[in-house]
């Protein structure tokens, strides 16, 4: 018997996701309201993207909710997605706007259907002008670089913050040029399974072919070929005359 109780969330990464709908029914309901679906490891969920303007995600989930509990579906919603009522929203973790915005990126992440998605989505961190760990990587050293402009007597604590500075600079050199692979991520099985065919039948064909044939038979370089005669031994050589 299918679970009949809908959960829906609005996430810190602003995401709305809808859990427990891991029939038919209710997963076509969703659907149809507009909500992605994903199954994966974690199981069958259905989401909305981060990117989706609160009056969009306030409509979708409502009238996924009215069709969800029409079909006798319990759905706890939240109220803040239960009302047509507006109001500005904040950020989800008050002042640290950066972190949102970085938590918004890992759920693009988790998200990607295939490698092209993940490449966009890992993008954001690694572009060398405008990723966010060029921006981290940056912050790191004005804040080294404004200790000692302070107080020059704290330029242990400068140190400190520069050494991370070039941590995140390693990172950065370690990842660069990754956006090809990044995009060949889930491809590339299927890309060595067909070398690994095409290997098959090129030895197959080389095998069979005449010339290998005729190679198999041929005697080596410097061995003597023996012939039998009619009795089936091999013919008496003649020595010299005494």
């Amino acid at each position: 018997m299918p679970t009949r109780s809908i959960i829906i969330t609005s996430e810190f990464s602003g995401s709305v996701v809808a859990k427990g709908a891991t029939d038919d029914l209710s997963a076509q309901l969703l659907r149809h309201a507009g909500f992605q679906q994903i199954d994966d490891w974690h199981g069958r969920r259905h989401r909305l993207p981060t990117t989706t303007p609160l009056a969009d995600k306030v409509a979708i989930t409502t009238h996924a909710t009215e069709m969800l509990r029409a079909a006798r579906y319990e759905v706890d919603l939240p109220p803040s997605l239960n009302t047509a009522r507006m109001s500005p929203p904040g950020h989800p973790l008050g002042p640290y706007a950066a972190g949102a915005e970085l938590l918004k990126i890992t759920d693009r992440i988790r998200a990607a259907e295939n490698g092209a998605d993940l490449q966009q989505a890992v993008d954001h961190l690694l572009h060398p002008e405008h990723g966010a760990l060029e921006r981290v990587r940056e912050a790191l050293e004005a804040a080294g670089e404004q200790i000692n402009d302070l107080d020059e007597e704290t330029y242990a604590l400068a140190d400190r913050f520069g050494f991370a500075s070039e941590f995140v600079s390693s990172a950065q050199s370690e990842l660069i040029d990754s956006e090809a692979e990044l995009r060949r991520v889930g491809t590339a099985p299927e890309v060595h399974t067909a070398a690994r065919t095409l290997l098959d039948h090129r030895g197959t064909a080389l095998a069979t072919s005449p010339a290998a044939a005729k190679a198999k038979v041929s005697p080596a370089p410097g061995s003597e070929s023996v012939q039998l005669n009619a009795t089936g031994h091999p013919p008496r050589t003649s020595g010299p005359r005494r």
